[in-house]
Parts: C-alpha cells; sequence; structure tokens
C-alpha cells in the first residue's frame, strides 16, 4: 500500500477536469482487494470521510475531497480475463478504458460505451454510468455491466450477477459475504424517458446491480467488473457534413434518427442505421479552426456520423447518406468522408476536440466549468435547441454548444470572460437546467450529479424523493463515510 501526506503529493488528487478544488489529510492507493478492505474498515470505524479517485476526467467533482482521505484505486488496473468465445472481459476498477479498447481491438473485439475522455477509469464510468456518441446505438454503460464485485463501507463484500437478485415491488434486499441481510426501501421515481445519470437508478423489480451503477462512489467501491464486449465491426462508414445553417443539420439529425430508429424497428442490414450523431453549432466550428483549418468557409454547423457496414452493404450505404444529405442544403465538397482507419481516427479527433479544448480554456482562465449535460425526450429536441440559442442570444456570454444529438443531449459550454459572466452564467446554466426538467428531461446524461449539481438533483426530483435516496445511502453506509458531498449536500 502507497500512502501520501505531503501537500505536494496530494495535489493531483485535489481537482478534476471541472477543475473543482478540494483537501484532503491523505491519500491511499491499495495495491490488492484486501488492502482496499483494510482501508475502509479502519476509516468507517473511525468515522473518516472517504472519496474514491478514479483517474481525474470527470466533470462534476466527484473525485474531489472536501476533507478526510482519498482512496485512489489507480494500482487496481489489471485485466482479470478477455474470453472471445463468451465475449465478456473482468477488469479492475483502475484500468484505462484506453488500454482496455486497444487490448480488445488485438482479439477483434470492441465495448460500444465511449465517452469522449478514453483516460478514464472504468470504475469511473461505471460509477456514472457514462455514455458517448455510440450511445445512440449501444446504450449508457449499464447495458454493459455484467456483474459487480463491491467493497462496502465497513469492509464487507457484496457480489452481484445480472439477473440474480431483483426488488420485489419497491423492496430490495441485498445479502453480503458475511452473511448480514440489507433492507432497501425504493421510492417510486418518474424517470426520465432519455438517457440519465441523475441520482440512483431506482424502479419497481429493478435489478440490485442497477443501484450500484452510477451511485458515484457513495455506496460502495467496485473491486471486479465483468463487462459485455461485441465482435469489432467489419467496416465502420465515418463522415462529416458541414451545413450552412444550424437548423439544417439539426433538422438532418432528426431525419436521420427517425430513419435509424425504423431501420432498428425492422432489423435490416442495408437501410441507414446511425451509430452516432453529433452536432457542433457555428461558435464551436469558430472555436475549432485554428486546429482545423479545412473547415470549410462559411460553415455554421456541423454533424459527424457513423454507420457499422459489411463489405457487401458499404458502398450501397454511403449512397444512402450522400442522398439523404443532399436534401439539407450541402454539396459533396462540404463533406469529411473516412475511406480507411487512418482518416476515421482524424475524423474522432475533431469530434473529440471540442471538448478539451473547452476544458484547457476553463483551466487556463482558473473558472469552474460551466457545461450543462442536459437531455430531453426526442420529440422536444427541436423546441430546446431554439431555447438555448434564444436564452444565450440574449446573454452577450461566449458560448459553444455541441452534442449527442442522436440522444438529444446538449454540452452547452459557457465561456466567461470574468467573475461577473461566471455569475452571470451560473443563473444561465439553472435556467438550462430548469426547463428541460420542464421538458421532462434530465439535468445529467451521462456526467453525473457529483458535488456541483446537488441544487439541481433537487430540482429535478424534489426534496421528497431525494432523501429518499439518502436513506438507501445510510442503509448500505451507516456511518455515511463514502463519497460525502456525491449526489447529496
Amino acid at each position: 500500500m502507497i500512502i501520501k501526506t505531503k501537500q505536494d503529493e496530494l495535489q493531483n488528487y485535489l481537482t478534476d477536469a471541472s477543475n473543482y478544488k478540494g483537501s484532503c489529510e491523505a491519500v491511499y492507493i491499495p495495491q490488492n482487494k484486501e488492502e482496499l478492505r483494510k482501508i475502509l474498515k479502519e476509516a468507517n470505524e473511525q468515522k473518516t470521510k472517504v472519496t474514491i479517485a478514479g483517474a481525474g476526467t470527470g466533470l462534476t467533482g466527484a473525485r474531489v475531497p472536501e476533507e478526510g482521505i482519498v482512496v485512489s484505486t489507480e494500482k487496481l488496473n489489471h485485466i482479470i480475463e478477455i474470453n472471445t468465445e463468451e465475449n465478456y472481459v473482468i477488469v479492475e476498477p483502475g484500468v484505462y478504458l484506453s488500454h482496455l479498447l486497444d487490448e480488445l481491438k488485438k482479439v477483434n473485439r470492441f465495448y460500444p460505451p465511449d465517452p469522449t475522455e478514453k483516460n478514464c477509469f472504468i470504475g469511473g464510468t461505471v460509477a456514472t454510468n457514462a455514455s458517448g456518441a455510440k450511445t445512440f446505438k449501444y446504450g449508457a454503460t449499464r447495458n454493459f455491466i455484467l456483474e459487480l464485485e463491491i467493497i462496502l463501507s465497513d469492509g464487507d463484500e457484496i457480489y452481484l450477477k445480472r439477473g440474480e437478485v431483483l426488488a420485489k415491488g419497491n423492496k430490495l434486499n441485498l445479502t453480503t459475504k458475511s452473511g448480514k441481510e440489507i433492507s432497501l426501501d425504493l421510492p417510486e421515481i418518474n424517470l426520465p424517458v432519455t438517457k440519465n445519470a441523475s441520482g440512483y437508478f431506482i424502479r419497481p423489480k429493478m435489478d440490485a446491480i442497477d443501484l450500484f451503477i452510477g451511485s458515484e462512489g457513495t455506496l460502495g467501491v467496485f473491486t471486479k467488473i465483468k463487462l459485455k464486449i461485441l465482435p469489432y465491426p467489419e467496416r465502420i462508414i465515418s463522415m462529416v457534413a458541414f451545413f450552412k445553417d444550424e437548423i439544417d443539420a439539426i433538422n438532418f439529425v432528426d431525419r436521420a434518427r427517425d430513419i435509424s430508429f425504423q431501420t432498428r424497428a425492422k432489423n435490416l442490414s442495408d437501410e441507414i442505421d446511425a451509430l452516432a450523431l453529433e452536432f457542433f453549432d457555428s461558435n464551436s466550428l469558430k472555436f475549432l479552426s485554428f486546429d482545423f483549418p479545412n473547415i470549410p468557409l462559411k460553415s455554421n454547423a456541423a454533424v459527424w456520423f457513423e454507420q457499422e457496414a459489411t463489405l457487401s452493404t458499404e458502398d450501397k450505404l454511403i449512397e444512402k447518406w450522400f442522398s439523404l444529405i443532399s436534401e439539407y442544403n450541402i454539396d459533396e465538397e462540404k463533406i469529411w468522408f473516412a475511406t480507411n482507419e487512418s482518416e476515421r481516427k482524424q475524423i474522432e479527433e475533431f469530434r473529440h476536440a471540442i471538448s478539451w479544448k473547452v476544458n484547457e480554456y476553463i483551466t487556463r482562465n482558473n473558472f469552474r466549468k460551466l457545461g450543462t449535460d442536459v437531455a430531453v425526450p426526442d420529440n422536444e429536441m427541436k423546441n430546446f435547441y431554439h431555447f438555448l440559442i434564444n436564452l444565450m442570444s440574449t446573454s452577450n456570454i461566449d458560448f459553444v454548444l455541441y452534442g449527442h444529438l442522436g440522444n438529444s443531449h446538449f454540452h452547452l459550454n459557457i465561456l466567461p470572460k470574468n467573475e461577473n459572466e461566471f455569475l452571470s452564467g451560473k443563473e444561465l446554466y439553472r435556467k438550462i437546467c430548469l426547463k428541460a426538467i420542464e421538458l421532462k428531461g434530465t439535468v445529467s446524461a451521462e456526467h453525473g450529479i457529483g458535488k456541483i449539481k446537488t441544487e439541481y438533483l433537487l430540482d429535478m426530483f424534489g426534496k421528497a424523493i431525494v432523501e429518499r435516496m439518502k436513506a438507501i445511502k445510510k442503509e448500505l453506509d451507516p456511518n455515511y463515510i463514502l463519497g460525502v458531498g456525491n449526489i447529496f449536500r
């Protein structure tokens, strides 16, 4: 076990990609499960608060301690098994997503959940139910979790296999490795009809494993994670289309999404079926223009999209995509088209650049990130887009708008230039969250609540439901030591 107590050694654990900052007494780095269990058991006995730290790529302050100790999972970083016959992989929580993807590619497999930042830990993606561009086709992390090994705050252990422990109505009963029985009362919650990472996942007759996915380090610590994997696609079509007007791009996404849903419903293999549908507004293109000077002139929006294909269907599908694009005031000269893996990687770099450039801007100017993670039902996507544009046009504050619009999921990043604009930006952020809630959407679709969005979770579910969620935590963590400040204030 490694223990760090010197202030200069602690600094890397006291912030994350949101630029949220904290403090702690020490950082513990266990090198195996038994060391982790010992740390938690002693902390629980002494009622010392424990914050679990992943790679620091989160955007909500969840891994940032406000007191107590930090437990980093960085040395719990082994890929235990890759099984290509049954298509699963077993990993420890500190495995980098990028490393896992590289190892899977060697055996012609892939893991679909793909957060923009690939240098995240797998444990962190499970803790937030992370998602990304391919969520449009495959869904978020939750869809790929088969089994979890979890250490509770007192050092006891729970092992969950999907389909084995189910709630009976609104009552969920768990049994720990030591034989302790834990009974949880589940509140009735109307979950939004969109992808969601806000608070605990709760519904009648739910699978127990889903309670821990997205729990943001507040209920236990993952020590072993079994994931479903898939055969690597034979071919992947990848394009970026540039539009004269943002609304043309929005309409194109809407139409491509509808066609994709129809294709899946009919189980067709040679029709349009997007893997990802990502939108970039005019401000995003300006923000990226220095690094990507080949962005076509007079372009005011872009959509990046991909589709899986086979050698026999690829050409036909490309023709169908070009035919669809042509209906939206765009010519072929304003389309980037990848013809090989290298060109596809270049297009992916374009898609990912906007996120890290925004984070770089925020860090450089020493502000906390003001980037929304809201999603709304698909039938409200256009209305919500117009709301965002109208709201920001009257603010005179710089912003960029991009996101996973296949899932009606918007990342509007406010870029303040001074403290007054930051304070005004916080008010705008709240209005955006409240509007998403009004439209029966979510305040966090993929990043979680962390310490930054706790007030918006109250707006979304109300105090009574949030208190019921907190009661679940109290049953699993009676001394209230794990992830304090995350999800609940």
